[in-house]
């Protein structure tokens, strides 16, 4: 019985990892199409932009149930009431950040850590704020694990930003808030960028760009959007 027993496990430890190559190829072949048909045809052009979704594995920023429709065209849920964004709405934020290579960001509103990640393929620095702990946690074990050490991760209210990490050259926030937050706007660099979701979340939210020239912000409005409210204590400003 030894034998036999020897004889087949090399065999079966082959045949899982071939299982394991062909799961990775499918994933591949998924997030390529997703690239494809769901970022490019809609209009997302910067080339930094399409490399970092081609490359960043969506799959590992979602439940394990959830892996094989980490790449279909809508949010997903993460948790805690909480959603990893629509792959197109993550590549369209990006691409109106307008992202250099040696910005510093702010993310806020970390979920799974995917926005992080994203941001980390193109900026040279990346802060990311999550209000739930767990959540914190998690993302930032798992950027470790896939290879975005540089990402800062904290467990706060992102609502007041990183003031020891300001000035950014970019702010994005993956949650909306009721209004435009102060201190989010004080940490933001001359001629930054700061792009964000405001209103409520079933009368109407709009996906906005402000830009600070001059020490005044322009605004542009983008698209509107849908997203979980921005929580925490916000009566001091």
């Amino acid at each position: 019985m030894k034998w036999i027993f020897y004889g087949l496990f090399p065999a079966s430890l082959c045949a899982l990892a071939a299982c394991e190559r062909e799961v990775d190829a499918d994933l591949s072949a998924l997030r390529e199409r997703m690239v494809e048909n769901q970022i490019e045809e809609r209009g997302v052009s910067d080339a930094r932009v399409i490399k970092a979704m081609g490359k960043v594995p969506r799959h590992e920023f979602v439940p394990a149930r959830l892996r094989g429709v980490a790449y279909n065209d809508h949010p997903l849920p993460i948790g805690d009431g909480q959603t990893i964004s629509q792959p197109y709405i993550v590549a369209f934020m990006t691409e109106a950040l307008q992202l250099q290579p040696g910005d510093k960001v702010l993310e806020v509103g970390t979920g799974s850590g995917y926005q992080a990640a994203v941001l980390a393929e193109i900026a040279e620095e990346v802060y990311t704020i999550e209000i739930l702990p767990e959540l914190a946690r998690s993302a930032e074990e798992r950027l470790k694990r896939l290879g975005y050490g540089k990402v800062n991760v904290r467990a706060g209210d992102g609502y007041y930003g990183w003031p020891e990490a300001a000035p950014f050259d970019a702010i994005v926030v993956t949650a909306a808030p009721d209004a435009v937050p102060p201190r989010l706007v004080e940490q933001l660099k001359e001629g930054g960028r700061m792009v964000i979701p405001v209103g409520e979340q079933w009368s109407g939210q709009e996906l906005i760009r402000l830009t600070k020239k001059g020490g005044k912000m322009e605004t542009e409005k983008l698209l509107p959007v849908r997203f979980v409210p921005l929580t925490g204590d916000h009566g001091e400003n």
